[in-house]
């Protein structure tokens, strides 16, 4: 039987666009609301730690106003973890986070970090948050992410989508296809995100073991050309044709 695949919208840059200038407009609540109507399944915001797109006024708003649930993508400090506890969110994805990157580049080193991450996830966890961890598609990482006590993967996409050529790209997923079936072999719920669009999600989608999408930077772009709710609409119809195939 296939599973249902969710889609998760993140906001970011909806707010990228309001900081560009200052002042209110364009919303990413209001963004967030759309999303729902448009069919998304949750919604994503990053509350990086220099609050370059999401500030924390917006994930006040967010948890006020939003009836899907809340994924808080988070660096892994004692700062966000507060701010995490303090609202408790649906769910909480740890990410990697550098300031000089324009974008998340890799995924989270977990076999680096485990001292750190395991208190955290624990604490995390204890409030009812659901802990996923953003990571490289990688079957090390996966079990890691085991070892600390994460009970949710989203596997880094980008390398996939950048793949200059049809070769590269075959290998890429391949290598998301292997680690998301490891990832539902050790007991972990497996997402999937970064880069994805129109082109790429189907591929994404057929594989059986992914049960969340996570997609932003695209659909917000779309939306200058053919608004969000149109843009968000054709990539559930993609991510849906894609599922049928799987």
């Amino acid at each position: 039987m296939k599973r249902d695949l969710r889609l998760g919208v993140n906001i970011d840059h909806v707010a990228t666009v309001r900081n560009a200038r200052g002042g209110r407009h364009p919303d990413p609540v209001r963004a967030a609301l759309a999303a729902e109507r448009a069919g998304a399944d949750g919604i994503t915001a990053h509350l990086r730690e220099d609050r370059r797109h999401i500030i924390d006024g917006d994930i006040d708003r967010l948890m006020a106003e939003i009836r899907l649930p809340l994924n808080l993508e988070m660096a892994a400090t004692d700062e966000m973890v507060r701010i995490a506890l303090g609202h408790r969110p649906h769910a909480a994805c740890i990410v990697p986070e550098r300031r000089a990157e324009r974008t998340t580049e890799g995924g989270l080193d977990v076999v680096g970090n485990k001292a750190a991450l395991e208190p955290m996830i624990g604490e995390l966890r204890a409030a009812g948050i659901r802990v996923s961890l953003f990571i490289a598609p990688d079957p090390v990482q996966l079990d890691a992410a085991v070892a600390v006590g994460a009970p949710v993967v989203e596997l880094h996409t980008g390398a996939y989508c950048d793949a200059e050529t049809d070769g590269a790209r075959s290998l890429e997923l391949d290598r998301i296809t292997t680690a998301a079936a490891h990832a539902e072999a050790i007991g972990l719920e497996c997402h999937a995100g970064h880069g994805l669009d129109f082109d790429t999600v189907r591929a994404i989608a057929r594989i059986p073991t992914i049960v969340e999408l996570n997609i932003g930077h695209f659909l917000v772009g779309e939306a200058i050309f053919g608004g969000l709710d149109a843009s968000i609409k054709r990539m559930r119809a993609l991510m849906d044709e894609g599922r049928r195939t799987a």
